[in-house]
């Protein structure tokens, strides 16, 4: 998750006082690097997927399903048996916020050979057995988007109760501080920007109404000092912590491109699949024991992170801040960055002139220039005594500590300094899956989708307000089915950039007729296709293939994958959402009030975990692929 430095974290105030030199010395550490490597070609196509696992205890005496506190330990001993002793270890592991949590990836990134898509399942599979080896009787790995009854009490094991005075990190009523990790980076986040706020977080997600769900459902809070009581919405469920955010699990790819055009290029052009592939990984339906209205956990990660003030969101004038800003931190991106991009940037663009300036001055272009603008728009939220000053030639710390708490559907990454690694963009929406097989599907068909923008020089775009759009649709229950998104006809017809540069984004969209590029379609017809409105997705990935030299085995398992994507979009699968919906809704101890209990949980979990494993087929939810891999 981002920069993780040690030392001694400063306090909000301490960190405030350092906010115009950390943006500062972040800025000439960006010039420093772009200066260097703007011109560097040829590197190679290498990409490399994060998958985030959860920690948890099966009580089968109690029948209770707890996460498990002791990411820290676990991470440390897989390190020490596998990276530390061996550079080339087939895996990596690494931090997340949760302390029930840990991160994997592969120990180096995947290049850009066909027969690769073949070794992935196998890798994740891999990441599975190694950390499952580690842990306790009783334990086990798992990858669930958000835990049902994260911040019910007694959650967690150990056992801790919530700290919500002043002196807890998150205050929480139901969040209690142990289940943060411990690395004082993910403390200090949690403190600062409830502190730069002004206010706790507040995340409020629409209860699915049952037919015994009370109308309006409102709930009391026992330990509330008043502030719950004024941020809790009637007929939602209310929850007060960063943790119920970034205590998700997700599932990301970053790709490297061969030069900083073509990376620009495949950031554009993937932001516009971010709604599309998050709807279809949609997992995560329950929150806080209850049972909601909406499938994916984007908007619940966006408000627990929103570090603005009142006056920033538009509540209060403009007084003691500098902007209004329109989104959270956490959210979609703002802007396109490729020429291609220009002309359908339609969303007001907040970004601090003075920096926009020296970027211009400095030679960035307008287009990239605006981008780094608008991320320096914020304040940096961790920062360490120890690393207030910087070798701003060789290091890029303070650029990082900005870029890095950025966290939107794609990430534009500069290389590191004095690195060989390239230009990078990183693939964010998507939710984990319950199986390796279908972490594996989604993570190949979101890099094949790459290799064929790349290859028949595909467009995509379309103006980003309907991207935002979008990414509301996505979110919706069962929006895979039900919901419709803004999608583009004509995608080969090649993308005309603003040449001089003067067109404002309402002129090209009018000027040009572009209006009529796009359309609304289903997810069924965007990935699988329909005769007279768009060729499909999963046609063109498969026209594509038949092109390329592949082994059999490969274009077995390739097809396997695009085969559940397919199925997902049809309807014909479940998503994960659904099919936990299903579950609990027919479960016998399930009253038909949106209240998920502990026995459910459990139950829940244990067939999850039996799944995840391969020990029960689950053909609803995956269908019955050929495992080669176990």
């Amino acid at each position: 998750m981002g920069l993780l430095s040690q030392g001694s974290p400063l306090n909000w105030e301490e960190t405030k006082k350092c906010a115009d030199h950390i943006r500062k010395h972040g800025i000439i550490q960006f010039l420093n690097i772009y200066h260097k490597v703007k011109d560097r070609q040829r590197d190679v196509l290498k990409w490399g997927d994060e998958v985030e696992y959860m920690l948890v205890e099966l009580d089968d005496k109690d029948e209770k399903v707890r996460l498990v506190l002791n990411g820290g330990d676990v991470l440390e001993t897989l390190q020490d048996q596998g990276e530390k002793i061996n550079p080339n270890h087939p895996t990596l592991w690494r931090p997340e916020y949760g302390s029930y949590m840990i991160e994997g990836t592969p120990g180096q990134p995947y290049g850009g050979t066909m027969s690769e898509f073949n070794t992935v399942e196998g890798n994740m599979g891999k990441r599975r057995r190694e950390a499952s080896s580690v842990l306790n009787q009783n334990e086990t790995l798992c990858t669930i988007t958000s835990f049902p009854r994260l911040g019910c009490p007694g959650f967690t094991k150990p056992e801790h109760r919530p700290t919500p005075v002043e002196i807890g990190v998150s205050k929480s009523l139901f969040f209690p501080d142990e289940a943060i990790n411990r690395h004082p980076r993910f403390s200090t986040l949690t403190k600062n920007i409830r502190h730069r706020r002004g206010e706790k977080v507040v995340i409020n997600v629409p209860i699915f109404k049952d037919k015994c769900t009370p109308s309006p459902f409102v709930e009391e809070f026992p330990e509330d000092d008043g502030e719950a009581a004024r941020a809790a919405l009637p007929d939602h469920i209310y929850m007060d912590a960063m943790g119920f955010g970034m205590g998700n699990c997700c599932l990301q790819v970053t790709f490297q491109a061969c030069s900083i055009d073509e990376a620009r290029y495949l950031y554009d052009q993937l932001a516009t699949f971010c709604p599309i592939v998050m709807a279809l990984s949609a997992a995560s339906p329950f929150y806080r024991g209850y049972v909601s209205d909406i499938d994916c956990r984007w908007g619940v990660i966006s408000a627990s992170v929103d570090d603005r003030t009142e006056e920033e969101r538009g509540l209060k004038p403009l007084k003691n801040n500098k902007y209004r800003i329109f989104k959270s931190r956490y959210d979609s991106i703002d802007s396109y960055l490729s020429g291609c991009g220009e002309k359908y940037n339609d969303i007001n663009l907040i970004i601090d002139e003075e920096i926009y300036k020296q970027l211009l001055d400095a030679g960035i272009d307008k287009l990239l220039a605006q981008h780094i603008a608008h991320l320096f728009i914020r304040d940096p939220l961790s920062v360490f005594e120890e690393k207030i000053h910087l070798d701003d030639e060789n290091e890029s710390d303070h650029f990082e500590n900005l870029q890095s708490t950025n966290w939107q559907t794609m990430r534009f990454k500069p290389p590191p300094p004095n690195s060989d690694i390239g230009w990078r963009v990183e693939f964010r929406p998507m939710e984990v899956q319950l199986t390796d097989f279908e972490n594996a599907a989604y993570v190949v068909f979101v890099v094949l989708l790459t290799r064929v923008i790349l290859s028949y020089k595909l467009d995509f775009l379309i103006p980003l307000s309907k991207v935002d759009e979008n990414m509301k649709v996505a979110q919706k229950r069962n929006a895979v089915q039900e919901g419709m998104f803004y999608f583009r006809k004509d995608i080969f017809r090649g993308c005309n950039p603003v040449l001089d540069g003067t067109a404002s984004a309402q002129n090209g969209l009018e000027s040009d007729g572009a209006n009529e590029d796009y359309t609304l379609m289903s997810i069924d017809t965007i990935i699988n296709g329909k005769e007279g409105v768009f060729q499909g997705l999963i046609p063109i990935l498969n026209c594509y293939l038949e092109n390329m030299e592949v082994d059999v085995d490969t274009r077995c398992t390739i097809l396997n994958y695009l085969k559940l994507i397919k199925k997902r979009a049809s309807g014909e699968l479940m998503t994960m959402a659904k099919w936990m919906r299903d579950f609990v809704a027919k479960h016998p101890q399930y009253e038909q009030n949106s209240i998920i209990t502990d026995k459910i949980n459990y139950d829940l979990f244990r067939k999850c975990d039996r799944i995840a494993k391969g020990e029960e087929q689950c053909p609803e939810l995956i269908g019955n692929p050929v495992n080669k891999f176990k």
